[in-house]
């Protein structure tokens, strides 16, 4: 009996800190993103914002890098620049490393920078941790499915647009973002 009860216990506080499922979908196809909330809390919590207010979709893909990553979120189409909300405080030393599939949090110089903008790990970035490099580019999650379609980001033509270096020449759109239950 004991034992159901430590398996029940154990099942719970896994489920407890489980983060949020994030299925977003683009014109080349969809993958799905796990959150890490209780290892990035701040950064999982500004992610949903975006997602709940439907403003991710729409924007693009405007920065991809093949060996290195695909960077999205902050631009619509015509690289306009997308509203945010305000900066959030840099969670990198939260022991999460920039490794293939991982999102994580695009900033500017400044540390605590980082509005909408993300960027997905096309391969093991660790020269972007904290240990690595302070302060570092924070880790929230991981791409559990569709990794592929990140891949396939990589494949495709860049440019320099409005001021901007490896801007795909096709645009690639978030076309829907859902909160997988």
């Amino acid at each position: 009996m004991w034992k159901i009860a430590a398996l029940a216990l154990s099942l719970a506080s896994t489920c407890a800190f489980a983060g949020p499922k994030v299925n977003i979908e683009t014109n080349l196809g969809a993958f799905t993103v796990e959150l890490n909330q209780e290892k990035a809390p701040i950064s999982v919590a500004n992610f949903m914002k975006y997602v709940e207010d439907g403003s991710y979709v729409g924007s693009q893909f405007h920065r991809v890098i093949a060996g290195f990553m695909a960077q999205g979120g902050g631009f619509d189409e015509q690289m306009n620049r997308l509203p945010t909300y305000a900066p959030i405080k840099n969670e990198a030393s939260n022991g999460l490393s920039n490794k293939t599939a991982t999102i994580a949090m695009a900033r500017t110089n400044d540390p605590n920078s980082a509005t909408r903008q993300f960027y997905i790990n096309l391969v093991d970035n660790n020269f972007l941790d904290y240990k690595q490099r302070p302060p570092g580019y924070a880790v929230f999650g991981q791409v559990t499915q569709g990794f592929d379609v990140i891949e396939s980001m990589a494949t495709k033509p860049t440019t320099a647009k409005r001021g901007m270096r490896d801007v795909p020449v096709e645009p690639i759109v978030i076309t829907k973002v859902s909160v997988v239950e």
